[in-house]
């Protein structure tokens, strides 16, 4: 077969979301397919089930499961086959026959009942490589097929284009964890500064109701000014990104910056999530997953919210795109019935102290203390 991948390719394309128009990797062996992958999911599998989906032979989703997959996993495949106009699907299994083989047998089962042309089918273990789809000894030997997707002119082609293909999902994982050393001590002193700075605050008010009102609209105001400064190449102070942390605890703060976003807000809300002191990170963290998700990088978006949900269980807008990823739906799902701002004052009504709530539950944990201090 011969498929075309046009770099840098997300995990998932949507219609609505192209992927940037780039030159195209061609590939025409089992093993150049191995040697894209990494690139298509942005690190090296192990113990995952990859399907490939393809228009006419150019690719146009990419996703991927950890092995093994409970039942029903892969059904959402159906709908995402019909939805991207998929006609065919490669699949690719990392991890001994026991674990691949009744993952990759489902996903050929899936795209027989979606009508998808299954290209190909393979296991990759140990550096070697079986295919299901062949039996012939002299092109697919019992004991498989040595490969080695480092040296591939795939893997070069990648390399000279500026892929990068991480060593694990481990790796992605670290790029998001909260930053350490001076950077950590910086950031937890400006959030005990900017926490109490508004404890005074508060402490002053005389009211509440409208004390809510002046700090959502300077927080609002903190909001578009961050996302200025990234759009400028700047990056927030530690002390305009703790402040931004505690803003972002109030829901209408938190989504307004959903109704604003774009796919090149995600340098931001990374950055946010590696700096606020973590029981701050989870509105930073769904904003980096909605961020993501629609920019094509499902893989980006579900590790974000993984450490939403580490942090904070319940935290509903979390839950809420994390059932989305997993269910492969549309970003367009979200993205173009966002409300406006008008919208958003329209359904939440006028500010009042209960929306502080959150905040101040935020607020009475002490870890935000310097010793010493």
């Amino acid at each position: 077969m011969t498929t075309n991948t046009s770099p840098p390719p997300p995990p998932f394309t949507s219609p609505s979301t192209p992927a940037s128009p780039s030159p195209f990797l061609t590939l025409t062996s089992p093993s150049d397919i191995l040697a894209a992958v990494p690139y298509l999911v942005g690190f090296h599998p192990s113990e995952s089930l990859v399907a490939v989906g393809l228009e006419h032979g150019k690719a146009v989703m990419v996703v991927r499961w950890d092995l093994p997959i409970p039942p029903g996993t892969l059904d959402a495949l159906e709908t995402m086959f019909k939805r991207e106009k998929v006609t065919e699907m490669v699949a690719i299994g990392y991890g001994p026959g026991e674990s691949v083989t009744p993952a990759v047998d489902e996903a050929r089962r899936v795209a027989a009942r979606a009508g998808v042309r299954v290209g190909e089918a393979l296991r990759a273990h140990a550096g070697r490589y079986w295919s299901y789809v062949c039996t012939l000894p002299s092109c697919c030997p019992a004991q498989g097929t040595p490969y080695d997707p480092g040296s591939s002119r795939i893997a070069a082609e990648a390399t000279v284009r500026g892929l990068v293909a991480l060593p694990d999902r481990e790796t992605l994982e670290r790029t998001l964890a909260p930053v350490t050393g001076p950077v950590r001590l910086a950031m937890r002193r400006a959030t005990s500064d900017a926490a109490g700075e508004v404890k005074a605050a508060l402490a002053a008010a005389t009211n509440l109701d409208a004390f809510t009102r002046g700090f959502v609209a300077e927080g609002l105001a903190r909001v578009r000014k961050a996302l200025a400064t990234h759009e400028q190449g700047g990056r927030l102070t530690d002390l305009e990104a703790a402040r931004l942390g505690l803003d972002l605890a109030l829901v209408r703060i938190r989504d307004e910056a959903w109704t604003l976003m774009q796919d090149s807000h995600v340098a931001l809300w990374k950055d946010l999530t590696r700096r606020l002191e973590p029981r701050f990170a989870p509105p930073a963290a769904s904003l980096l997953a909605m961020a993501a998700w629609r920019s094509g990088d499902s893989i980006l978006a579900t590790v974000a919210l993984e450490r939403a949900l580490a942090i904070d269980p319940g935290y509903s807008m979390a839950n809420l795109l994390m059932h989305a990823v997993q269910n492969l739906l549309s970003p367009a799902i979200l993205r173009d019935r966002m409300p406006t701002p008008a919208e958003l004052d329209t359904a939440m009504g006028a500010a009042h102290a209960g929306w502080l709530l959150p905040l101040s539950g935020l607020l009475l944990d002490d870890e935000t203390t310097i010793p010493g201090d």
